[in-house]
């Protein structure tokens, strides 16, 4: 799956500086980056309402490997690829950071998601989880870097 590298000067610039920071920081930025996105507006449809699929936004905590932790806030939008498989495409911030990144999903249950991740410019892979509760879902990511938590509503 390709993913977009089209970026902003601003999010260029803070994306440069996580290069040149310590590893587990940006492994944790990117880990966040996973979760979450309002990229589109507007209230949800009756289908979105109970499904994945659509904007979504919130918050949670990075966990990096060390043990440190850092709060993020996410804005996060799925697409439906097919029936039951979506993609994510998602921006989150932390106070070391911003970056953008997507993901694929699979329904692997009611309201239960679950998929992998990659993000080829920080070399992280991992599985992201995904419950949906009415219009809020929490959201899991783990992977050797550290792991994240985020709860997101429409």
């Amino acid at each position: 799956m390709s993913h977009p590298q089209a970026r902003s000067a601003t999010a260029a610039g803070s994306t440069n500086a996580l290069r040149s920071g310590p590893r587990s920081v940006r492994h944790a930025i990117w880990l966040s980056v996973l979760a979450v996105g309002l990229m589109g507006g507007g209230a949800p449809s009756l289908a979105q309402a109970a499904g994945l699929e659509g904007s979504w936004s919130g918050g949670g905590t990075v966990r990096f490997a060390s043990g440190a932790e850092e709060h993020a806030r996410c804005r996060a939008h799925y697409s439906r690829r097919s029936n039951a498989v979506y993609v994510l495409r998602a921006t989150c911030a932390t106070a070391s950071g911003k970056a953008a990144q997507s993901a694929t999903l699979q329904k692997v249950g009611d309201n239960r998601y679950s998929g992998t991740f990659y993000n080829s410019e920080f070399d992280i892979s991992g599985r992201i989880y995904v419950i949906i509760r009415g219009s809020s879902q929490s959201v899991r990511l783990t992977s050797s870097s550290g792991s994240a938590s985020f709860r997101l509503s429409r």
